[in-house]
This record gives structure tokens, C-alpha cells and sequence, in this order.
């Protein structure tokens, strides 16, 4: 409906601005980028953003703002003569742009060899459709191109790029006639610097992986044509030098190895000026939702000796300890996600000699308060981050990053948190129960993850050991419906039969039950409840050759640290929180009521009852004496395959 309105204004404007001297036209336009940069706060930002990620670690922030600024003066100045370049002729302008390393491009032209120009949105990058033709001695000439929007501006340029001897071939129309081009001795220039979408190939770009159109590299091999670079860049006022970089040899590089050596000379382009180059284009875009690479077409290229900047993950860890170990798997799949990923784990205070023991993680933000603007406060001061993850389900951890500006927010939607959220993958409801592991592994795949499940076994008990170091947690945090009464039996038994050392593990609101436990011992049980933080609580278990336990933390923990496991559940669901992995074993038995998933009984506590000290005696003795088909049946994706049993 505007469309054609806005044609007319845009003739109007550029009638205008064909009747003033060049000079001040470049004038008006550092003006009018002036403008845009006080009243386009978006775009400053987002210029500020990326001239960061390209020299960070090279210039002050004063010096970073300042090139912001300048950039917004020469942008309006180039934009606007270009406009004044379609009607000066080609002689004037001559006068004022100075040519280096020109002769490489005159050889091709005079020698008819095709070649593919890469070009950048440096200076006045349109002035390269005036250029070339001048120099081409009736050679063809083209470029791809991306349609605007409104058709009838998109007819004028066209026309304006045809009359100057520019044939201009749609990107969506497919390559075949730049092709058929380049096979008669023409000449095309790509723009290389732009954001290529899915379609790219990721290669560092200022040490940043970004996604680059392989296309110039792709032409160029298959037309056996050469491949060069070429900006204009802005000497000073309404003055220009165009630069032909040195052509890459055809050293028979692969297509990835040619994109990346563009990226490269792009590089250099830019640092020549960094005030000419475009930086109000999200270069470095964080795509949707694959922001990890690892499914990505055409995949990511590193040149030989590369050092990547992070893409700083911050992952909002799990607050109790046995959802935080499940959740292990997709922290590392996340990780291997792309290879410049840089993990921080935000954690409560009691939980980060955990993930210290993970070496996917880079680094632990210990959240010592309950604050959510203390959290958010911790997270602004560490260097920014991309993207956060959320693993919890809770409003608060959503609002800790939302505080902190993280630009990417990623989370399951529920608990009144949408909002805050800006990637909210969907959760998929599959039939029958699912463990949380492949619930955290299903949050990391639709970020762009392979989740590739991997359970290592258990270490097998050392049966020579004299004596044997078996470890018990007869408490549970979560309440006691998952409390198993007969620990104490077991393990009279267990030392009755067999040289064991029993250590009790577990918090102190389990001491009374522990005490018990240590008292039918005696003084073959070492009783450490309550008395270890979690660092030592993950050395003195490591050492272990058993772990017998009910449905906790510490179970989890155990199987991360590769200790086998006995585990009586009753409450709960082992489909969905049972150890993963082979070595370890669980003795459950339904009844009707299981799974209720209460802290306390209602009834009789008959689930836990139905599970005798014999059976599990014997379980133990079975893994001790190295019976693989005890040990195998202690996987969790046996009972999903088989169904349930008295004792699985």
C-alpha cells in the first residue's frame, strides 16, 4: 500500500542529492549519521556490542565509543555519495578515489581470466558497480543479489546497475548463470561479510565463530576462476582509496579452508579503518534456536592454530544435589555443543564442589544468597554473557538472569516465568515415564546439541581389598516415605558374612536414624553423618566399594564417581531418578499406591516394607562375586524394556 509513496520519496531524495556537489553531500551525511547516532539508541548499542567482540582486548572503552560514533558519520557520508556516484561521471570520480594494487584486477581483465571478487560493506562498498565495468575492456560483469523489499525501488536499482554494465543475478533465483558467466571469462563480486544464516559455514571472523556464505569459495572452485579481495575505504573527507588485496593462489584448498582465508583478508580489510566497516549488522549473531553448532549443514572450519573467543554459556544449575548430577550429561553435551563454548555453572554455595569434579565446566559462580539481585548482580560482574540455561523450572532462576541482560534466555515456559524467557523450547509430553537425565538431555538438543546418551559402568568391587569399604545412606532429605527401615539388618549381615568396613554418609537431620544404624554396628561402621561438606564427601566415597542407599543425592553422586550402587526405592520412580548406567542395582516392589512421591506415608509404608533384608542381601552378594547378569539387571532401561519386577 506505501510502497509505491515511498518510491516516490526516495526519487525525489535521490534527484535531489544528484544536483549537489559531491563535497557537500558527504557533508549532509555525517550529519545525518550524527543524528542517527543520538536518536537510534538500538543501533549503537548493537554497533558498541560488535565492535567489542572484534577489539576488546585491543582498545579502551573510550576508544571503542569513539569509533562507534565516527562509524555512524561515515556510514551516512558513504550511503549518501552513493547515491551521488550513479549520475557524476566515472572521470570525476577517479579524481577523488585512489586505486592500490589495481593492476592485479587490470591483469585479469586484460588476460580474460574469470575471477570472483569478495567484497565488504567497507567505505562505499556500491561504488565497486561503477568500478569494475570501467575497467573491464567489454569483459562481463555481475553480482549476486538480495531483493528489496519494495518492488519498485528494487526495479530502479536494478535498472540504475544495468545501466552501468552490472548484470545482476538474484541469490534466490539459484548460481546457474553466475556460473555460466564465470565459464565465458566474466567477473562477479559477492558481498562476504554479511551474517549467512543456517546456510553458512561457522569460521572465526576477529577470533568469533561466525556463519559465512561459502559461495565466493564455492564459485571460484568449480569455474576454476580466481578469488580476490577488494574494499574502498574512506581516506578522509569525500576522498576514497580502493585496495585489490593479493589474489589466493589455486592451491587446490578445500571450499572451508577458502571461506576461512576470505574471513581473514575481511579481517585486515577492516582493521585498516575500523570505523568504515558496517557494524550495525549483527555480524556475530546468536541464531534460534541452534545456538550449538554441532547440527548445523555445513558445520564449523578451524584454520590450523586458531584461538576462539568464548561464547560464554551461563547454565543455571539444579538447587538439589541429585537433579544437579542427572543433569551432568546435557552440561556435557552442551559443552561439545561448539568448540568455542566457555561454560560458567551458577550453583548454590553447597553445591559447587560438585561441579568442580565436571570438566565440561570452565568456571562456578557460588550463589552464596537467597537474593535474586544478588545473583543478578554476581552475573553482571563476570564478562558478558551470551547465553543463559536454565535447567530449574522456578520463576526466581528466571528472574536472576532476566536482572543480569542476558541477551539469550533459554528455558522450559511454566511457574509464570514466559516472560522472561526468550527461547522457550516446547516440551514434548512422550508416552510412559521419563528420567530427568533425558529430560535435561532433551533441554540441550533443541538448542542445537547432540545428545548422545552415555552411561560408563561401574567399577567392579574389589573383592581382594581386606577389608572392603562400603558406604551407607540410610537418611533422605526429601522426607521420610523414602526412608527403607532395614539398613541396619543388611549390613549385620554383609559384615557378619564378609571382612567390610561400613561408612555412614548422609545430612544431619539423618543423625538419629544413622545413630541407630551405628549402633547395631559397632566398630565396624565409621559414622560420618554430618560431618563432611560435600568435597569431602565426594573424596572419602570415591574410595568406596559399594554404596548401599535409598533413593538420594548421594546415589547420584556415586554413579557420577563410577561407584556401584544398591538403592531400595519405594515412594518414588527409578524410570524416572534411578542411577543410569551398568554395575548398579535397585530393589523396588510395587503396590498399588507407588509411585506417590509424599514426604511421609499416609497408610502403612507398604512399599517399603515389601522389600526384605534377604533380597537384598543376596543382591550384594551377587555383585560382589561378579555375577554379570546381577550386574547388568541393575540398569534403569531394563525395566523399561522388560517391565517391572519384584525386584529389579
Amino acid at each position: 500500500m506505501f510502497d509505491y509513496p515511498v518510491y516516490l520519496f526516495y526519487r525525489a531524495g535521490t534527484d535531489l542529492l544528484t544536483l549537489l556537489p559531491l563535497p557537500f553531500v558527504f557533508a549532509m551525511g555525517q550529519t545525518g549519521g550524527a543524528i542517527a547516532w543520538l536518536f537510534l539508541p538500538h543501533y549503537r548499542r548493537l554497533a558498541l556490542h560488535n565492535v567489542r567482540i572484534a577489539f576488546g582486548d585491543e582498545f579502551s572503552e573510550k576508544q571503542m565509543r569513539r569509533i562507534v560514533c565516527r562509524h555512524f558519520r561515515w556510514l551516512g557520508a558513504n550511503l549518501l555519495c552513493s547515491v551521488k556516484f550513479t549520475r557524476m561521471p566515472m572521470e570525476k570520480i577517479l579524481e577523488r578515489v585512489r586505486l592500490e594494487n589495481f593492476e592485479h584486477i587490470e591483469n585479469f581483465f586484460r588476460q580474460k581470466q574469470p575471477f570472483v571478487v569478495f567484497l565488504s560493506h567497507i567505505g562505499s562498498w556500491e561504488f565497486c558497480t561503477r568500478l569494475f565495468p570501467h575497467f573491464s575492456r567489454g569483459q562481463r560483469t555481475a553480482t549476486v543479489y538480495q531483493r528489496i523489499r519494495n518492488p519498485h525501488i528494487d526495479r530502479h536499482v536494478r535498472e540504475a546497475r544495468s545501466r552501468f554494465g552490472v548484470e545482476v543475478f538474484e541469490r534466490s533465483e539459484g548460481f546457474g548463470k553466475a556460473i555460466e558467466l564465470l565459464r565465458s571469462g566474466g567477473v562477479i563480486g559477492i558481498l562476504m561479510d554479511q551474517h549467512a544464516g543456517d546456510g553458512g559455514l561457522w569460521t572465526p571472523f576477529f577470533g568469533r565463530l561466525a556463519s559465512t556464505t561459502p559461495l565466493p569459495a564455492l564459485l571460484a572452485r568449480r569455474c576454476r576462476a580466481r578469488l580476490v579481495g577488494f574494499a574502498i575505504h574512506t581516506e578522509g573527507f569525500a576522498r576514497w582509496r580502493a585496495v585489490a588485496e593479493t589474489p589466493i593462489e589455486d592451491t587446490g584448498e578445500s571450499i572451508e579452508s577458502l571461506t576461512a582465508r576470505g574471513n581473514e583478508i575481511l579481517e585486515k580489510q577492516v582493521r585498516r579503518g575500523p570505523e568504515d566497516w558496517f557494524w550495525v549488522h549483527n555480524r556475530w549473531k546468536t541464531p534460534r534456536p541452534n545456538f550449538l553448532l554441532a547440527k548445523y549443514k555445513r558445520g564449523i572450519f578451524l584454520p590450523e592454530n586458531t584461538e576462539l573467543k568464548p561464547f560464554r554459556i551461563l547454565i543455571r544449575s539444579s538447587n538439589w544435589l541429585g537433579d544437579a548430577v542427572m543433569s551432568v550429561p546435557a552440561v556435557r553435551a552442551i559443552k561439545s555443543g561448539r568448540p568455542d563454548a566457555h561454560v560458567t555453572m551458577a550453583v548454590p554455595e553447597k553445591l559447587a564442589a560438585l561441579w568442580k569434579i565436571v570438566p565440561e565446566v570452565d568456571e562456578i559462580i557460588a550463589l552464596t544468597s537467597k537474593s535474586v539481585f544478588a545473583a543478578a548482580r554476581l552475573f553482571r560482574q563476570k564478562p558478558a554473557f551470551d547465553v543463559a540455561i536454565l535447567f530449574p523450572n522456578s520463576l526466581r532462576s528466571a528472574l536472576e538472569v532476566f536482572l543480569a541482560r542476558i541477551p539469550r534466555r533459554v528455558g522450559f515456559a511454566g511457574h509464570w516465568r514466559r516472560w522472561l524467557l526468550n527461547q522457550r523450547p516446547r516440551e514434548t509430553v512422550p508416552r510412559g515415564i521419563v528420567h530427568q537425565t533425558y529430560r535435561y538431555l532433551e533441554l540441550a538438543s533443541t538448542m542445537g546439541a547432540k545428545a548422545k546418551p552415555q552411561f560408563p559402568a561401574a567399577n567392579p568391587i574389589n573383592g581382594r581389598r581386606d577389608p572392603l569399604k562400603f558406604a551407607l545412606c540410610p537418611g533422605a532429605e526429601y522426607g521420610p516415605a523414602k526412608r527403607w527401615p532395614r539398613f541396619a539388618e543388611v549390613a549385620q549381615e554383609i559384615a557378619s558374612r564378609l571382612p567390610v568396613q561400613w561408612i555412614l554418609f548422609g545430612t544431619t537431620s539423618d543423625a538419629a536414624v544413622g545413630a541407630k544404624v551405628a549402633k547395631a554396628l559397632s566398630e565396624k561402621c565409621v559414622n560420618r553423618i554430618g560431618q563432611t561438606t560435600l568435597e569431602e564427601l565426594i573424596d572419602e566415597l570415591r574410595n568406596c566399594d559399594l554404596l548401599l542407599t535409598n533413593d538420594t543425592g548421594t546415589m547420584h553422586l556415586a554413579a557420577l564417581l563410577r561407584v556401584p550402587t544398591v538403592s531400595i526405592f519405594g515412594s518414588t520412580e527409578p524410570l524416572r531418578t534411578g542411577p543410569l548406567g551398568r554395575g548398579h542395582r535397585i530393589f523396588r516392589h510395587h503396590v498399588e499406591c507407588s509411585p506417590c512421591f509424599l514426604r511421609e506415608c499416609p497408610l502403612d509404608f507398604r512399599c517399603m516394607h515389601a522389600v526384605t533384608s534377604a533380597e537384598v542381601v543376596a543382591g550384594i552378594q551377587q555383585m560382589i562375586s561378579g555375577q554379570a547378569e546381577a550386574a547388568k539387571s541393575g540398569n534403569v532401561a531394563f525395566t523399561a524394556a522388560f517391565g517391572n519386577h519384584n525386584s529389579i
